[in-house]
């Protein structure tokens, strides 16, 4: 049976990226193919094997030490202001995001973090069938942010077709920024944290390939970065401490407005309708919760929480499924958990067209007609990725 959920997600996946695909004709199917074997390997490993669950333990406990740190700025400037284990949620997943932040800076400095993104971007653009732009900044996005990464390809983001501008775009809506991976392991397992952060990067060249399909000619397959510019160690500390903070600050902000706008929104339809927003939503998104391997008597309650995290953000998503994961069944948490780590959201639209606008106000009109396309086709990402771990588990 599982099998048989796993094949109808693929193909229901598929179909619906197939529907909306630009060019039918053009779509390559060998590195699809590819791809999917080794998302499928991948997965396996990371969830089912001894030295999978020891990598990732490592990966988690490593986060789990930088947390520690972070705490002792945290506590130096708000000790007081809650009880022992009882920080409120900005102070415990929040914050950390400062600390994380400066450690990405101080890779960006000394050039590590360039030559690690180059490397892996070149390796991928072996067998993803994409050029090397387009497999360097799938990779840079899940590090710096979906938002900074269009500043590293300043120069050759005005001479982007449609296409490739699409690519760009989509693979930084469908991944996360590792500075705010901890803030997740506070809220999901991170396994699931890693494991999605693995298969997005893998799912999002796949659906790309369905729904943006195109060719790029070695004439037009060149990586040429914006150089960084050069300040002494201590500004790039204070630029990226900033950075860290003025995140943090702005998904607090989000969280406030968005928690209080859908309580808003459930308090009015329940005093209609009898029946709240959300749970409506769920019904809508009860058959992609299905078709992941979600069981059936908890498909509501999945569609619910997948549908939070689509008209608001991954954080609201994730602490609605704290809230109730034990009510869940492991299966369902997990793959939960992985369809949630992403940036697929309405205000990641804003978000990247603002990036790009900053940069070349031409592009960012381009990037704001194909908007919607953008979530849609980063949620198939998502139900994909869900759909992969759903056989595994």
């Amino acid at each position: 049976m599982k099998i048989l959920i796993f094949i109808i997600g693929l193909t229901v996946t598929f179909f619906l990226a197939f529907l909306v695909s630009s060019n039918r004709k053009e779509i390559k199917y060998k590195p699809i193919l590819t791809l999917l074997v080794i998302q499928l390997i991948l997965s396996y490993f990371l969830l089912n094997t001894s030295i999978g669950f020891i990598l990732v333990k490592g990966i988690a406990d490593a986060f789990g030490v930088l947390l520690k740190y972070s705490e002792s700025g945290i506590n130096f400037v708000f000790g007081g202001l809650a009880n022992k284990g009882e920080a409120p949620f900005f102070l415990s997943a929040l914050l950390p995001i400062i600390f994380i932040a400066v450690l990405i800076g101080i890779l960006q400095h000394f050039r590590i973090l360039p030559f690690i993104i180059k490397g892996i971007g070149f390796l991928l653009s072996k067998v993803n069938g994409l050029g090397k732009l387009e497999s360097y900044n799938a990779v840079a996005a899940a590090i710096v942010g979906q938002g900074e990464v269009f500043i590293t390809v300043k120069d050759q983001l005005g001479q982007l077709s449609r296409k490739r501008l699409y690519t760009l775009c989509a693979s930084s809506m469908s991944t996360v920024s590792m500075s705010i991976v901890g803030s997740y392991m506070k809220m999901v397992e991170p396994k699931y944290v890693v494991t999605a952060l693995v298969l997005n990067l893998f799912s999002g060249f796949i659906i790309v390939h369905i729904v943006n399909p195109y060719t790029v000619s070695k004439e037009e397959d060149i990586l040429e970065l914006q150089e960084y510019k050069k300040q002494t160690f201590f500004e790039m500390l204070g630029e990226y401490i900033i950075l860290g903070f003025t995140v943090a600050i702005t998904v607090a902000a989000m969280l406030i407005g968005f928690v209080a706008l859908i309580a808003a929104i459930n308090g009015l339809f329940n005093s209609i309708f009898d029946i709240t927003f959300q749970s409506i939503l769920g019904y809508i998104f009860s058959p992609l919760a299905f078709i992941m391997g979600i069981p059936a008597s908890e498909i509501v309650q999945a569609g619910n929480i997948m549908a939070t995290k689509l008209v608001t953000n991954e954080f609201v998503a994730m602490l609605d499924l704290k809230n109730v994961a034990g009510d869940l069944s492991p299966r369902t948490v997990g793959i939960l958990s992985i369809f949630l780590v992403s940036f697929a959201n309405f205000s990641s639209i804003g978000i990247i067209a603002g990036a790009t606008k900053s940069i070349d106000p031409k592009q960012a009109n381009v990037v704001s007609q194909f908007g919607l396309k953008l979530l849609y086709g980063a949620t198939l990402v998502s139900l994909l990725s869900g759909t992969i771990v759903g056989v595994m588990l």
